[in-house]
């Protein structure tokens, strides 16, 4: 991968590699008996489920289809789902294919940041690729690769492109080619044209290179792109997946103002070691300035916007998990300033005493958040699984077969439940989009489709639990110590 996609040799030793390796195999088995002890295997968000749900209805029956026979276009990532039916088709699913596919793009991020950090700062010469390790062990990455979600593959494609563009790279064509790729794995994965055609107009030196080079990254990314939007048209009937315009219709009416919703997402970077690398970060963006490493600067500009663009539509989520994908290219160029540091003589005589102390505190902070993280990731695959998972289960046993639910949260309920189904949150039912918050119009809507039971947080609406019978409360014990509502199935009519 590091050769063909980033456009030079490796410099990475079959034992980096196999470092990289280990090291990656240690900390998902961290996260995963920290959450086996803590309560069992699952994953920290009912939406891997979705994800599932469509892997398994591809693998078998061959459809796309969130209900077997019901073609949907609400999986966000048609990539991941089709990576993950493979799993279907050896019996490894849902936790030992999903799992290794998360780790083993976790080991491929790995060595293409420490692939770039040595190929970008030639005194980085070293026994032990650190930049790799850190990337294994950073918590958020950590935690999207034993999510069960598409977070990771997205950040891998992402900093691919923008690690090739730093190394000045000319596959346009191959660059434009992995952009279209990156849509199929989120649709946001379009703003990476932006800072690829800015590197051609930048890094070319006359009009007729600029413009083929621009064809070439047109004629890459429209081989891809124009497919998807075809798949979507002929499922669902638009250009983009029903989570496009579903997430968006939601959280429109949920915005705080903005102001407080950056201040929210710099708190929030702070959390880890992130912020020992803020300082590297813009080190290296005012060397990359100087010296018209444009390359360097538009990946910088992309990492900040593309957090900045998910703070200004969507709220802050578990972790920050849209942005994650932004994260690894964000930190890098922090390393690469630490790593610069290391053989400069900023402080003269005291150069290696400052070296070592910012080492040192980013490594301790790392693996302190190693463990903090693993627990957390416990605490919400156990919250998944007693609310989410039990309701699912406990409805497909005792509801009538004939029964239709209505739920917000379905991805639990689409994998271990059979009921017809209708999705509150719009991804599997696309009808529900022009009023998602209308709960007037919403209960209107569930007396037409007969709906027999509402399956939600009594929290999450207003108006719709009122006056409901009570079938079905979970008993779990997170939410009651967290004092977060309980998972409630209420009987609609």
């Amino acid at each position: 991968m590091t050769r063909v996609f980033l456009d030079f040799h490796n410099p990475l030793s079959k034992r980096d590699l196999i470092i990289l390796g280990a090291s990656t195999l240690i900390a998902g088995s961290i996260y995963l008996l920290t959450s086996y002890f803590f309560f069992g295997v699952g994953f920290p968000l009912d939406e891997s489920w979705v994800h599932l749900t469509f892997a398994r209805n591809l693998a078998q029956h061959g459809e796309w289809s969130f209900r077997p026979g019901i073609p949907s276009a609400g999986s966000t990532s048609p990539l991941w789902s089709a990576l993950l039916a493979i799993g279907f088709l050896f019996n490894l699913t849902p936790y030992v294919w999903t799992y290794f596919l998360g780790l083993s793009i976790m080991w491929a991020l790995s060595v293409i940041s420490e692939v770039t950090a040595r190929r970008l700062v030639k005194t980085y010469i070293t026994v032990i690729p650190w930049v790799g390790l850190f990337i294994i062990v950073e918590w958020h990455f950590l935690w999207a690769a034993m999510s069960g979600m598409e977070t990771l593959l997205h950040a891998l494609i992402a900093t691919v492109i923008l690690s090739a563009l730093m190394l000045n790279s000319r596959r346009y064509l191959t660059l434009g080619f992995l952009t279209g790729l990156s849509i199929w794995v989120r649709p946001d994965g379009l703003t990476l044209l932006g800072p690829l055609v800015l590197a051609v107009l930048f890094t070319e030196k006359d009009s007729q290179s600029r413009m083929r080079g621009v064809l070439q990254v047109g004629l890459g990314f429209g081989a891809l792109f124009l497919f998807y939007l075809l798949f979507n048209l002929l499922i669902g009937g638009a250009p983009m997946p029903n989570t496009f315009y579903a997430r968006q219709a939601e959280y429109a009416a949920l915005q705080r103002p903005l102001v407080g919703r950056l201040g929210e997402l710099f708190l929030k970077l702070l959390v880890g070691p992130s912020f020992l690398l803020l300082p590297g970060i813009v080190m290296w963006m005012v060397r990359s300035i100087r010296e018209r490493s444009w390359g360097s600067v538009l990946a910088l500009i992309w990492s900040i916007g593309y957090m900045g663009l998910y703070v200004f539509r969507l709220p802050l989520d578990q972790h920050e998990r849209y942005i994650i994908p932004a994260l690894p290219i964000f930190f890098l160029i922090g390393f690469l300033a630490i790593i610069s540091f290391t053989s400069g003589k900023t402080f003269g005589r005291y150069q290696w005493f400052m070296s070592m102390l910012w080492k040192a505190s980013l490594g301790i902070v790392t693996l302190l958040f190693i463990v903090l993280g693993a627990r957390a990731y416990a605490e919400e695959v156990a919250l998944t699984e007693q609310e989410m998972v039990t309701v699912a289960k406990w409805s497909a046993l005792n509801l009538p077969p004939e029964a239709v639910l209505a739920a917000h949260d379905t991805g639990a309920l689409g994998y271990f439940d059979q009921h017809p189904l209708i999705d509150l949150a719009g991804l599997a039912s696309p009808d529900v989009i022009p009023f998602i918050r209308d709960e007037a119009q919403l209960a209107a809507y569930l007396d037409g489709k007969n709906v027999a039971y509402l399956i939600v947080y009594p929290d999450l609406y207003e108006k719709l639990p009122l006056g409901r019978e009570v079938v079905y409360v979970t008993g779990g014990t997170i939410a009651t110590k967290e004092g977060y509502p309980r998972m409630t199935i209420y009987r609609w009519k």
